[in-house]
Order: C-alpha cells, then sequence, then structure tokens
C-alpha cells in the first residue's frame, strides 16, 4: 500500500521574468513503512515537492497539472488529493501534523527563539489530539524520552537558544511526531549536523518509524545518508526525475550519467592519494594574473609557519556568580600545541563544541589567549603575534585570511560583489581605484565565476557561488595562510567537489599553506597532509592523514570514523553500536586514553609520526605536546 503517490506533478513559479517551472511532470509513490530517498543537487527541485505535499508553497507558486494522494493506512482518514484543497483551508490544516509532517534543514529558524520546546512541541498535540494543557504536556516529556532527551522534564522548559544543533534536531523530529503522523518528510534534516549527532539522528529516525509504522520521504543529497536509510531512491535534476529504484539498483548499477556524476562526486575513503574528485561542472583554475603581484612566502617548504604552544581559552557563562559566587565558566582549549608547516594542509576535525573554530579564531587573533601563545613565521623566524601592533599587525592580516563556513551570512548584503572584493584592497591601501577594480575581475576569474557578476549582491547567487566569492575575497590580499572553517558542510556533493578542488589547485599554484577545520573526516582524508583530533577543547591524536585513518588509536578518532556514513551498501553504519558509545567523554575512555580534570592533555608519539593523548603513559617516555 502507498501512503504517498505522487502522478504528473508540475509546478511554476510566477516571477518578475515571467513563468519557471520548478518541477516538471513528476511521479513517484512512497509505500507503507518504507524510506524513499530524493536525492539531487540544491535547486533540483526537491524542497519545492515536499511544499507540495504539505501546502506550504509560497503564494507566487502553483501546482499546474498532476495530483499529490495522500491514503492513511490506519483507515482512519479517506484518501485526498492535497493539490485539491485550500492550502490555508481547515482541511489542510487537519491534514499538516495529523496525517503528513516535516522536519525542515534547520532547526534554529523553524524553531520561534520565544517559546520553550514544550510550548512548541506541545502545540501540535494542543491544535490536532483535542488534549488539554496538561496532558499534551506529559506527551511531549514521553516524546522528548523517545528521541532520547537526556532530562526530558527539564528540557520542556528550555529555549532553543539553550539547546545544541543535535538536540534542537531532536526537538524537531519530537514535534514532527507527536501527532503520530502516517508519513515524515524530513528535508535534508542531517546537512550541518557532526557526523556523530547525524549518526544519532539518523538511528533515531529509523527507532521512530518502526515503532510507529511510519512511511519517511528522506530530501538528502548525501549519498552515505541515502545508503544507510533509504528502501528506494528517486533522482531527480532541474525538476525532472532522472532515474528510480530501489537502493541497490541505484548503487550497484547507476544508468543515468547524472546519478554516475553524482556518484564520483563523493569523496570517501578508498581514494588514491593523487585522486581528484570529478564535479559535475569543474572550475578551471586561472593562476597566472594573481602570480604576477604575488610577493611568495620566504619560509622554507616544511619549516614551521604556525606554532600554538600551549594555548588555552576560558570563557566566562552568563550563569553563576550570584552572591559573590565565582562565575562559571567553559574551558574551549586546554593547553593545545600545533605545528603548521609552511606548503601543507592541516586538517582539524571533531564535533562542534570541541575546540576547532576557538583554535582557529587563536591563530587569528580573533581572540585573546588566558594562557600560551601563538607565533607566526613572517620570514624572519617565528614571533608571538600577541606582540604585533601598527604596521606588523596590518602585514599579519594581510598574510592570514579566513573562508568562512556560512558564506550568506558573512557577505554583506548590501554590498555587490565588486565591493565586497575591493574593500580589503581599500583598507590596506593597495592600488588604484583602476587597480583595484581589475583585481577583482582577476579574482571572479580565477574562482571560476564570470565577471559581468560583479554588479550582482549575494543574494543572486547559489550557495555554491556564495562560497567561492568568499574564497575569491580571502584572496584579495594575496595571503599566505588560509584558514577554511567547514567551507563545506553545507554544500551539495557536486558543488563541494567543486570548492575542495578549487582549494586545492589553489594550494598547489599559489603555495598556500591550509589549516582545514571539519567534522566530515572523509572530506580531510581528501585535502589534508595531517590531520589532528580535538575533543573538549584537547588534541587527543595527530598525525599523518592517511596514517590517522587507516590506523587510528585514540577511542574518540574511532568513533568520529564508524560515524562517517559511506556511500556503500556493503559497509552501513553500526547503529547498534551508537547509543553504547561515550566517546566524547575522556572520562569514560579506558587506560591509558582516560582523561579526568586536572590531567594535563599529554601527547605521546606510539608509532613514528603519530601521536596520541594518553596521560597513562605518561612515565613511559611520554613526549608533551610541542613535538606535535
Amino acid at each position: 500500500m502507498n501512503v504517498l503517490s505522487i502522478d504528473g506533478l508540475t509546478v511554476d513559479f510566477n516571477t518578475d521574468e515571467g513563468r519557471v517551472r520548478a518541477v516538471d511532470n513528476v511521479s513517484f509513490s512512497v509505500p507503507q513503512n518504507k524510506t524513499v530517498a530524493l536525492v539531487g543537487e540544491s535547486g533540483s527541485g526537491k524542497t519545492v515537492i515536499s511544499q507540495a505535499i504539505m501546502g506550504l508553497m509560497p503564494p507566487s507558486a502553483s501546482v499546474s497539472s498532476g495530483s499529490i494522494i495522500l491514503t492513511d493506512p490506519r483507515g482512519s482518514e479517506p484518501s485526498v488529493d492535497i493539490t485539491k484543497l485550500d492550502r490555508k483551508g481547515p482541511q489542510m490544516r487537519h491534514l499538516r501534523g495529523n496525517q503528513v509532517a516535516i522536519i525542515f534543514q534547520e532547526p534554529m529558524t523553524s524553531l520561534s527563539p520565544l517559546h520553550t520546546i514544550g510550548d512548541q512541541i506541545g502545540e501540535a498535540a494542543l491544535l490536532h489530539r483535542g488534549v488539554g494543557s496538561a496532558e499534551a504536556r506529559e506527551l511531549t516529556k514521553e516524546m522528548l524520552r523517545l528521541v532520547q532527551f537526556p532530562d526530558p522534564a527539564q528540557s520542556l522548559d528550555a529555549y532553543p537558544f539553550e539547546l545544541s544543533g543535535g538536540l534542537r534536531q531532536r526537538a524537531m523530529i519530537a514535534m514532527a511526531m507527536i501527532c503520530r503522523p502516517a508519513l515524515l518528510i524530513a528535508d535534508e534534516p542531517t546537512t550541518a549536523l557532526d557526523v556523530t549527532i547525524q549518526a544519532e539522528i539518523l538511528k533515531l529516525i529509523k527507532e521512530v518509524q518502526s515503532e510507529l509504522e511510519m512511511s519517511v520521504l528522506m530530501i538528502t543529497h548525501d549519498f552515505g545518508v541515502v545508503a544507510n536509510m533509504a528502501d528506494e531512491v528517486v533522482v531527480i535534476y532541474h525538476g525532472k526525475i532522472m532515474e528510480k529504484g530501489s537502493a541497490k539498483q541505484i548503487f550497484t548499477n547507476p544508468q543515468h550519467d547524472y546519478l554516475k556524476a553524482l556518484l564520483n562526486a563523493v569523496p570517501s575513503f578508498h581514494m588514491e592519494k593523487n585522486e581528484r574528485l570529478v564535479p559535475i561542472r569543474p572550475i578551471e583554475v586561472h593562476a597566472d594574473d594573481l602570480k604576477k603581484s604575488r610577493i611568495d612566502c620566504t619560509v622554507e617548504p616544511g619549516q614551521p609557519l604556525v606554532q600554538v604552544r600551549n594555548a588555552t581559552k576560558r570563557f566566562t557563562l552568563r550563569k553563576g556568580g550570584l552572591f559573590g559566587s565565582k562565575p562559571a565558566s567553559l574551558t574551549a582549549l586546554d593547553c593545545i600545541n600545533l605545528t603548521i608547516r609552511r606548503g601543507e594542509c592541516l586538517g582539524l576535525v571533531g564535533e562542534s563544541g570541541s575546540g576547532k573554530t576557538t583554535a582557529a579564531k587563536a591563530i587569528l587573533r580573533a581572540i585573546n589567549l588566558n594562557e600560551g601563545q601563538v607565533f607566526y613565521n613572517s620570514g624572519d623566524g617565528l614571533s608571538n603575534i600577541a606582540d604585533l601592533s601598527g604596521g606588523d599587525l596590518m602585514d599579519f592580516r594581510r598574510r592570514v585570511q579566513l573562508i568562512f563556513q556560512d558564506p550568506f551570512s558573512s557577505l554583506n548584503p548590501r554590498m555587490t560583489v565588486n565591493d565586497i572584493l575591493t574593500e580589503p584592497l581599500q583598507i590596506h591601501n593597495i592600488g588604484t581605484a583602476e587597480e583595484q577594480a581589475e583585481r577583482a575581475r582577476t579574482l571572479m576569474n580565477l574562482v571560476g565565476l564570470d565577471a559581468r557578476y560583479l554588479r550582482r549582491y549575494p543574494h543572486s547567487f547559489s550557495g555554491g557561488q556564495r562560497q567561492r566569492i568568499g574564497i575569491a575575497r580571502a584572496l584579495a590580499l594575496n595571503p599566505e595562510f588560509l584558514l577554511c572553517d567547514e567551507p563545506t558542510s553545507a554544500l551539495d556533493v557536486s558543488v563541494q567537489a567543486q570548492v575542495l578542488n578549487l582549494l586545492q589547485d589553489l594550494k598547489r599554484d599559489l603555495n598556500l599553506t591550509y589549516l582545514f577545520v571539519s567534522h566530515n573526516l572523509a572530506v580531510i582524508d581528501y585535502i589534508a597532509d595531517r590531520v589532528a583530533v580535538m575533543c573538549r577543547g584537547r588534541v587527543v591524536e595527530i598525525g599523518e592523514t592517511r596514517e590517522i585513518v587507516t590506523n587510528p588509536l585514540h577511542p574518540y578518532t574511532k568513533a568520529l570514523l564508524s560515524a562517517v556514513p559511506a556511500p556503500d551498501l556493503d559497509t552501513p553504519l553500526d547503529f547498534s553500536a551508537l547509543g553504547e558509545q561515550r566517546a566524547s567523554d575522556p572520562g569514560s575512555w579506558p587506560e591509558p586514553f582516560r582523561l579526568v580534570d586536572g590531567t594535563a592533555p599529554t601527547l605521546v608519539e606510539l608509532e613514528k609520526d603519530h601521536f596520541v593523548c594518553a596521560p597513562g603513559m605518561e612515565n613511559s617516555g611520554a613526549i608533551r605536546g610541542t613535538a606535535a
């Protein structure tokens, strides 16, 4: 029995430029208690289909033809064609939540910041299940328990900003599940989550689906998620279905060239060292123009360019400090040591809250350390960046640049691309107005964008194009060292392949050095020469990338690797083991890795150039982290 049957669905948008077809004659079905994955790039029409099912399309959108038949397998409601209903009418409001529910991609923008989690989840029960406020609160508590909130009773009165990304996503799942719908639509539910939290959310959806005998329409661009979740797969491109079939058919015998191209764009642990990703739309790098005005770094390749020594950073929390008591604090960096060599890419991996971005900010001197130092080699030896001022500090700012995680929030929406790219040159008084304009055109050409787009604003570009603009801005001052803070975490696999290859080519052609922050070890394996693994503000393992990936020694590193969903049906995630692991709790690690408060994070060279945090081995020839 099919819970959802879509037949010949066509959706058009009325825009200022005319009529735009977003979904073109799409047909597929979702069987009872099965998971169907809808796969494609951004702009392919996946989310429009989900909006049409939920009756949540914008006013400018209309269903030109086709039908969306929703059938309740429990027999409590008659089958209904959603396209024939008034989107704001009582029947559609009745279906929404009762029979079909949705988990949105970004929970922080989907949850109200002014209401508690308990009120927002309970509201669905009040509207659809006809219960009182006390019973709704009990139902909400039960749902929070079902989605494995650590303390359901206390979490009822928590606000979204007090929760981590993983807990906010769990709250969204609880809100969708409280009325026990027949169909759940999961719209990119794990895109920007850590691999460990992503694995937990996928496990949770599977468990809830089994308990409630529910059908799932999983919208994603991650083939690792598809391999672990889907029974059937529908591949869509520019609003049209390119291929559909069982998960086994899709992975073992892909037929359409577009599907093959998507699969080739996915980084995996099995790639050869010199093997490149194959993006659907490759970018040609033309770095010759940028080389002409470039002052090469005088530090010899392989010599230390950046060195972090015993860096400690504590943040004072707002809670605490009552009646003269000492305010509570959070240790974001706990005596970390890192060396980044000229010409290499050092990967920095770990879960959210592990201290990766704080470490990057400390190197950038965007925050001040409580203890320790950061040294940078400008050609005259390592010098403490905390001592820099005036012209020396401006010179350091030119040499070190940052690529942000979210290009949309880091690009000024009121500035054109031309203004964004020339602003760094104006701040540093580099060149005349004509030279700055020429530089902007060169940068656009370098990252594979048309110079005619310079007069456009950031909102008119796709996510991948905005990220390339962010890279172009970072390169405007001809830096030696780039800090890449999760630059591909929210991008499609095809766009991610574009950006990763671009960064590889720029590193080669411009002799750049990278610190690449990520939670995706498959991405790190592709781009990084060495990798440092962080947990709770400490570096727990560091070494050559391929050595770490093939021979992880620390239990936390092993947990990270085991949580990466591979785009391969033969290597599924072990969901049963996820709940048993307490990999991010240093106190639960086995000896000699166990860390308790007050224990110095000691790095021991267990194998050649492979250092592991193992305080229990400190008395057997331990080497402190400066050796890393």
